[in-house]
Parts: structure tokens; C-alpha cells; sequence
């Protein structure tokens, strides 16, 4: 009889399990406030959808070239040069179906299996499962307050030898953290003097609280860069992403692309293409003024939860939580909490694998209203319940 192969035999991404428990709740319930999820509560920009009408209702929308509609990438190589000072060719940048697609063409074309690339802990669960998957080895390099939950020289120097890659992000998931721009070039220059690929997630790049994001191209051009409409552009579910990739890469990232998926969807591209317009950036840069109103509420109202350690949100919009004084077991307990006040959490054993049992993330992204109200269920569950 055959089984699945090992490749599949990963751990779960934990928050798409509470997800699938939320929408059972939702609809046996109607009360579920998501904070689980790390994503907009905003749909596409004006403009956006204006263009994709326009494409829906003029255009064959077939396969497109493997690396993205050249409208697209010259696109968002102008957004470089104007968010960045960066001289970006268009040839230099690959269009993906969301980041995740981005990540699997990458790790395919420049990993091999038995290579170790490093990440840190906690950290996105999907870096880790798909290089896994992939037959990599994988070093969690414990990242903790001591380092705002970001990797350092110091600790890459510290390795017995240098891995084959680096994955950083800026800010982070779950932690929301950034790395200062002298930090992440540090890091992409002893990336560069290593032979150690750096591979810089900047996906929620457009997202931050007074601190500046940087760019690892702007130290250094034998990184990759992997953006996404995702989280800022408020497209998650279009399945756009991009990557800015040495010359090196640009062949064999385009050859498995175009196996992979042949392309990235046709009506998401043409109507991405609006997102950088000044009129799409302002309504963008609004809900930006939500997730920071978001973020007050929560710096202020987390004691009453007792929670009073947690990553600095430098950016993106999530809080990651230390709930040791509640649990030791975080996903019976966002379980419980779901079950118990229709609050939906992501439990932290998605991102750390070490101390992940008395973590929990919670998502700042919907609307003002839902965080009040799930703080306030939050705190009359947790004054109601003993301690486990």
C-alpha cells in the first residue's frame, strides 16, 4: 500500500488549522472576531478594482510570461526608485503567485537538499516546513529580546561554519520587529563575504511606527529581495508577490516558475499595476492610520490580560505575546478561547519551536471596533478562569 512521501509529512501552518475552527464557529455561532488571521480587513484599493473591471471586461486574460506582464515589473521597479533611491531594471524583477510561490521557486533554485539555511526563532512556520520539505537543514538561530527577535553578525559569526542561506524579515512575523538599516547591512554584508545567500523577506514593507524599513538591496545585489501585495496593497487573496533576484537566479527562478505554475493570475497582475498610483497609495497609507490606532489600543489595554511581555511592534500588525503566566500549552488554549468568546488566535507554536507553548500572536489588522471588543472578551475570560 502506498503512503504519502516524507516531503509531506510537515508540521501544520497552525494559524490555517484556527482559521478552519473560526469559520465553524462563525457559522454555528456568528460571533467570531478574527485576530488569527495576517491579513487586511480591507478589500483591494479604488483604483485596483477599477482595473481589474476594465480587464475583466477587455482583455483575453491568458497566460502571461512566467516572470510577470512587463507593465508590472517596470512598475514595481519604479516603486524602487521612488521608495528607495534603487536603479532597478525591470529584468531584475520576477512577478510570483503571492510570496509563498515566491519562497518555493526560490528555495528550489538556489538550495539543494542537505543544505542548511538559517532563519530566526520565532519566525514564519512556512520558511521552515518548505525547506524542510525540501530536504534542507534547517538552523533556528534563538532570537530574543535581547536582539528585538532579529538575527545578528554575532550570532551568524558565531556558527561553526557559515550556511548556505539566511532568511530575514522586516518586519518580522509574528514579532512585527524591524531591523535597523545599519543592522540589515551588517547582515547582507557578512552575507555577501560568506557565500551565504541572504534572503530578505520585506513583505510588510509600507507597514511601520516610526522606524524605518530598509531594503538589503540597498547594501547589497546578490541578496533577494521578496515583496508581496499581500499586506500593505491589501490583496491577500489576489496571490501576487514579486522578488528582485541576482542575475544568477533570474534563469532558473524563471524556468521552475514556469513549471511550477506557468504563471502568476493574469487579472491580479493587470490590475496590481494601479496599486502604485498616487490615489491607491493614499487609501492605503488610511488603513495604515487604522492598524496604528489598532496597535495604541492594544500597547495600552494588554495588562489588563496580564500580558505585559511582548515583542516591540516595530511594524506589520500583530503583537506576539508572552502567556506563560496562562498556559503552557498555547494551542489548547487559543483553542479554548476560541470555544469559549468566538476570539480567534494564532497559538505561538506556529512560529518557535523551543518556547512557542506560551506564546500567542494576535492579529491588529480589522477593524478598530473588533480589537476593543476582543480585548474586552479577552479580559472577562481570562478574570472568569483560573490559570492552567
Amino acid at each position: 500500500m502506498r503512503t504519502p512521501s516524507v516531503r509531506g509529512q510537515v508540521e501544520p501552518f497552525h494559524v490555517m488549522e484556527v482559521i478552519k475552527a473560526a469559520t465553524a464557529r462563525a457559522a454555528s455561532h456568528g460571533d467570531v472576531i478574527l485576530l488569527c488571521a495576517g491579513q487586511p480587513s480591507t478589500p483591494a484599493p479604488a483604483p485596483v478594482l477599477a482595473a481589474a473591471a476594465s480587464a475583466i471586461g477587455s482583455s483575453v486574460l491568458g497566460y502571461t510570461e512566467a516572470v510577470g506582464i512587463r507593465p508590472l515589473r517596470a512598475a514595481i521597479a519604479t516603486h524602487y526608485a521612488s521608495d528607495y533611491g534603487l536603479d532597478v531594471d525591470a529584468d531584475e524583477v520576477v512577478v510570483t503567485t503571492g510570496s509563498s510561490g515566491a519562497f518555493l521557486a526560490l528555495f528550489l533554485a538556489a538550495f539543494d537538499a542537505g543544505d542548511t539555511v538559517a532563519m530566526a526563532r520565532p519566525g514564519y512556520p512556512a520558511y521552515r516546513n518548505t525547506l524542510q520539505a525540501m530536504g534542507c537543514r534547517v538552523l533556528e538561530l534563538d532570537c530574543g529580546p535581547q536582539s528585538r527577535y532579529q538575527p545578528t553578525v554575532a550570532m551568524l559569526e558565531a556558527l561553526p561554519e557559515p550556511p548556505a542561506g539566511l532568511v530575514v524579515a522586516s518586519p518580522a512575523n509574528p514579532t512585527g520587529t524591524i531591523l535597523d538599516p545599519d543592522e540589515l547591512a551588517a547582515v547582507a554584508r557578512w552575507c555577501a563575504a560568506n557565500d551565504c545567500l541572504l534572503v530578505s523577506d520585506e513583505i510588510y514593507h509600507g507597514i511601520s511606527y516610526g522606524r524605518e524599513c530598509a531594503s538589503a538591496w540597498q547594501t547589497s545585489r546578490e541578496s533577494v529581495v521578496v515583496g508581496s501585495f499581500s499586506k500593505y496593497f491589501s490583496m491577500t487573496g489576489w496571490r501576487l508577490g514579486w522578488m528582485l533576484l541576482p542575475s544568477w537566479l533570474v534563469r532558473p527562478v524563471e524556468l521552475l516558475l514556469g513549471n511550477l505554475a506557468i504563471c502568476a493570475p493574469a487579472v491580479a497582475q493587470a490590475a496590481a499595476v494601479a496599486a502604485f498610483t498616487p490615489q491607491a497609495r493614499a487609501e492605503l497609507d488610511s488603513h495604515v492610520q487604522r492598524y496604528a490606532a489598532n496597535r495604541a489600543i492594544l500597547l495600552d489595554r494588554l495588562p489588563e490580560l496580564g500580558v505585559t511581555t511582548f515583542a516591540p511592534p516595530d511594524g506589520a500588525f500583530y503583537a506576539y505575546c508572552d502567556i506563560g503566566h496562562l498556559t503552557s500549552d498555547s494551542r489548547a488554549w487559543c483553542a479554548e478561547v476560541l470555544a469559549a468568546t468566538g476570539v480567534a488566535l494564532t497559538p505561538g507554536v506556529d512560529f518557535d519551536t523551543a518556547r512557542g507553548s506560551q506564546f500567542m500572536r494576535l492579529s491588529f489588522a480589522g477593524s478598530t471596533a473588533d480589537v476593543g471588543a476582543a480585548v474586552d472578551r479577552l479580559a472577562a475570560y481570562i478574570c472568569s478562569t483560573p490559570c492552567g
